[in-house]
């Protein structure tokens, strides 16, 4: 829409330079000069002018905001797409932190808890669960039972030895 309209008004202006100029020779020609009139269109001239300069000041606003966002430059110069890891160009880290999906090697940012190829878990390792404080209590307890049974010898668990 921008556009539109700063074609619009530099066609308009083009025109009225245009026109100032065929009055102007005119003037001179039949040697009549109306300074009210010159001033007249000079005050339209510069109003669209400065429409102008206003429309392109948000259309480089615009520009500007839509280049930092989709991509970004590399070291050697080459545009990197959105969400690349590597310049297309000469290879190097955009600087982003990689790590491979152990299923399918597919590279994803180190944040990643799922891989956005193959669906896995990250890590596929699952975590083995700590152990309640039953479970732990329990073990303890079955442990220092074995303990004292060999530390006794096998009579002390009812067990003789047969020469």
């Amino acid at each position: 829409m921008l556009r539109r309209e700063r074609r619009a008004l530099a066609r308009a202006r083009e025109e009225r330079i245009r026109d100032l100029g065929g009055i102007l020779l005119e003037m001179y020609r039949r040697d009549r000069f109306r300074q009210d009139l010159v001033a007249e269109r000079c005050e339209e001239l510069t109003e669209l002018e400065g429409r102008l300069e206003e429309i392109d000041a948000l259309l480089a606003l615009n520009v500007a905001g839509r280049r930092l966002t989709p991509t970004g430059r590399c070291v050697c110069g080459a545009p990197t797409l959105w969400g690349s890891h590597f310049c297309a160009n000469c290879g190097r880290s955009t600087g982003q932190p990689v790590v491979a999906c152990e299923t399918c090697e597919h590279p994803l940012p180190a944040d990643s808890r799922f891989c956005a190829a193959c669906g896995s878990r990250v890590g596929s390792e699952t975590p083995e669960a700590e152990p309640t404080v039953a479970q732990a209590v329990a073990t303890v307890g079955e442990s220092t039972e074995e303990v004292a049974a060999v530390q006794e010898g096998p009579e002390a668990s009812g067990q003789t030895s047969k020469p």
